[in-house]
């Protein structure tokens, strides 16, 4: 197989994995550039090795562990481990610390912004966003109209959205699309 050609089936094969690839290895070191750079390094590897990749399985499949093989190394490079306790020990700098202390504030922040919704919009919007209801179960178990929870979700996130501080609704746009 000529140069050219590999070079054709590589491009594709990239173009094709790495925004997958990236999600993969996003979820296990938790950081978007480390993410990239590992997925990188993985087709860096793939185009260097001498010989074309034979794969007994998918290259998707292939990929995937490779990525998460190459994203749990990295994990174990960049942590201190404790060998009396056997505990993964991080230390902390004082970005984590600062950043710790505004999450705190911030979770504080969301139940005094949902505590000022009234109880009943409080009651379906929390069934929605936290025990993952449908509107059609909240209605059903609440004896109310589809209508009437999607009044009262609308209402609720508009009773949010008037919060002053937007960065606040944000982390709680963020929160309850992590836990969908």
């Amino acid at each position: 197989m000529s140069r050219q050609k590999d070079l054709k089936i590589f491009e594709t094969l990239y173009k094709e994995h790495f925004v997958f690839f990236c999600l993969v290895s996003f979820s296990i070191v938790k950081d978007r550039d480390v993410a990239k750079d590992i997925v990188q390094d993985f087709f860096i590897y793939l185009w260097e090795k001498e010989d074309s990749p034979n794969f007994t399985v998918s290259f998707k499949a292939y990929g995937t562990k490779a990525v998460k093989n190459l994203s749990l190394q990295y994990l174990e490079k960049n942590k201190t481990i404790s060998l009396q306790n056997n505990k993964i020990v991080l230390p902390k700098s004082e970005e984590q610390f600062a950043f710790e202390n505004t999450e705190e504030n911030k979770k504080s922040g969301i139940h005094t912004l949902i505590e000022k919704i009234p109880q009943a919009r409080r009651e379906i919007f929390m069934l929605h966003v936290v025990e993952g209801l449908s509107y059609a179960e909240i209605a059903e178990n609440h004896n109310i109209s589809i209508n009437t929870v999607k009044t009262q979700m609308k209402r609720a996130y508009a009773s949010l959205r008037e919060s002053k501080n937007s960065s606040l609704l944000n982390f709680i746009m963020y929160f309850i699309w992590l836990i969908k």
